[in-house]
């Protein structure tokens, strides 16, 4: 496997596209409108050491991030934090045909302000690029105007002002860009619920005698990696849909699945715990008593009285 090309600062990316020095050492947005031109021994794997915000199509091209491949032809935004692999794919021929916006923000830039903590805190910086942001029309519209502000303020001679401007025109972006992905999570309800459909038989898989994971708790890891997403995307699903977390979604059909088995068969509490992935029955029976407020014993005696 190719070892990623790390890329330390934003005016090391411009020399690695051949670009102009950035007006700015920390911040830049490039037009990338346009053929690019990618070299057949160019490293494919690349790895920010910064924030990149991109906006836009590309004809002929795919990406790949993490373990993820995304045909990004129609609008779109994605998102990626520092550390982070992914590559681009060329179908035909070393030109890349792309339009739209890339913006690129070090953190030494967000230094002494609200957003170096805040800017963690927006799930879709960890996102598989499959699960990135369609937009429509009307919103790449609204972007790529916030996207046109900062590269003006960027522009401009850098003074004591600079830093504070642009940092309220990011935190309006990723505003946006926060709502939009509410926005699809709610437009692409009937996918949501189909993949959640495919978590509860997951789920039912786990807790069986012929668990995929053994004798253990499934964890919020395994089945995002079952479901081919990333756990963050998992998580914003689920909350989307049911106001729980995915470890409180687990729990919630781990409970109602010792519910059945109390009920329903002659297992005892510690077999039942067992198969469920407890090693211990007193985890078992306090996580049951936490939710139900009555011990196992207790919800199975109400059943035999």
């Amino acid at each position: 496997m190719q070892q990623p090309y790390r890329i330390a600062t934003i005016s090391q990316f411009h020399q690695f596209r051949k670009l102009a020095p950035p007006k700015h050492p920390l911040i830049s947005i490039i037009n990338v409108s346009g053929p690019t031109h990618l070299n057949d021994d160019e490293p494919k794997p690349l790895v920010f050491e910064f924030y990149a915000i991109a906006l836009k199509s590309v004809a002929n091209g795919k990406m790949k991030y993490g373990q993820q491949t995304f045909d990004f032809n129609s609008g779109m935004m994605g998102f990626s934090s520092p550390g982070q692999v992914f590559s681009i794919e060329v179908e035909n021929g070393a030109i890349l045909e792309q339009s739209g916006w890339l913006l690129l923000v070090h953190p030494d830039f967000l230094w002494h302000t609200p957003l170096a903590r805040k800017i963690k805190q927006y799930e879709f910086f960890n996102y598989s690029v499959n699960e990135a942001l369609f937009v429509s029309d009307q919103e790449r519209t609204i972007i790529a105007g916030i996207l046109q502000n900062i590269e003006q303020e960027s522009y401009q001679s850098i003074d004591k002002f600079t830093q504070e401007i642009i940092i309220a025109q990011l935190e309006t972006l990723l505003a946006y860009s926060d709502r939009f992905y509410q926005r699809q999570f709610i437009t692409r309800k009937m996918a949501n619920h189909q993949m959640l459909d495919k978590l509860d038989d997951l789920l039912d898989a786990c807790f069986s005698e012929d668990s995929p994971v053994g004798n253990k708790l499934p964890t919020v890891v395994f089945l995002a990696k079952q479901l081919n997403v990333s756990p963050h995307y998992l998580s914003g699903l689920i909350r989307s849909l049911t106001g729980l977390n995915t470890q409180q979604y687990i729990h919630l059909k781990l409970i109602d699945k010792a519910k059945e088995l109390l009920s329903t068969t002659q297992l005892s509490v510690s077999e039942i715990a067992y198969l469920l992935g407890f090693e211990q029955i007193q985890s078992f029976s306090r996580l049951f008593k936490t939710k139900t407020n009555t011990s196992p014993i207790e919800f199975r005696r109400s059943f035999n009285a």
